[in-house]
């Protein structure tokens, strides 16, 4: 039973960080011009790919028997700027991408992590944490290239 519970705890970590991670990319829509178009449809894009991924992790901590995640611990998260509450402290499109960048590598944090427990966690729940943490991998490159233009 233990372990359920732990395993539950470390997918309620996933959410908080997905969840910030929508948060996060909410703001730096808000904060972006009408020039950086491109970067709406990026923003945008990542906030839906955390809002499905925080879904499927909710699906797994309620099959576990848990509820599903509604606060977060400082100690257990790193937020960054993904709580959505901190203002950029410059508006400009660089200084975005790297409020970007440093929540991205905050998620990769969770994710490893959550991966690297040794708490008991069934091959699908495995694959699909891993395919959750490609594909951000994919998302955190997209942030570096757009940093180096």
């Amino acid at each position: 039973m233990q372990s359920k519970e732990q395993l539950s705890s470390i997918l309620k970590d996933l959410i908080v960080a997905n969840n910030n991670r929508v948060k996060g990319y909410e703001k730096a829509v808000d904060e972006t011009t009408t020039f950086d178009i491109d970067l709406h449809s990026i923003f945008n894009s990542m906030a839906n790919e955390s809002r499905s991924y925080a879904a499927d992790l909710t699906h797994e901590v309620n099959i576990l028997g848990g509820e599903s995640a509604t606060t977060t611990n400082p100690q257990k998260i790193l937020r960054e700027w993904m709580d959505g509450t901190k203002p950029f402290t410059k508006s400009d499109r660089q200084t975005i991408l790297t409020s970007c960048d440093c929540g991205e590598e905050a998620t990769q944090k969770a994710y490893a992590a959550a991966l690297s427990s040794d708490i008991s966690i069934s091959s699908e729940v495995r694959k699909m944490l891993n395919d959750q943490q490609a594909s951000l991998k994919m998302a955190y490159n997209v942030i570096k290239k757009y940093r180096e233009f």
